[in-house]
């Protein structure tokens, strides 16, 4: 099995800023694609910004020039730096890793989300 835990998700103000992480373990062989989804109040879930194994990135226009996904892939962690937040930010952002396990299997894994509240 593989476990995806996040951290770093708060309240904090328009125009603020937060880092979330999120760091994978279990029976991992090679994580292809990192990413982060977030889902607001009562919308459904959607994709932030991912990033591939050779350093690729693919962000949401929504997000474009404010957030900052990276990779520690020696850690098999994931950074979302956000910047300039804005209320429509607003969600619980979930990790999210496309691997290869031990046993050369394909898998996807979810992390079990993290609260972003920005609000004055």
């Amino acid at each position: 099995q593989v476990q995806l835990v996040e951290s770093g998700g708060g309240l904090v103000q328009p125009g603020g800023s937060l880092r979330l992480s999120c760091a994978a373990s279990g029976s991992i062989l090679r994580i292809n694609v990192m990413g982060w989804y977030r889902q607001p109040p009562g919308k459904e879930r959607e994709l932030v910004a991912d990033i591939n194994g050779g350093g690729g990135t693919n962000y949401a226009d929504a997000v474009k020039g404010r957030f900052t996904i990276s990779r520690d892939s020696a850690k098999s962690t994931v950074y979302l730096q956000m910047n300039s937040l804005r209320p429509e930010d607003t969600a619980v952002y979930y990790c999210n890793a496309n691997y290869v396990d031990r046993f050369y299997r394909p898998g996807v894994g979810w992390g079990q989300g993290t609260q972003v509240t920005v609000s004055s």
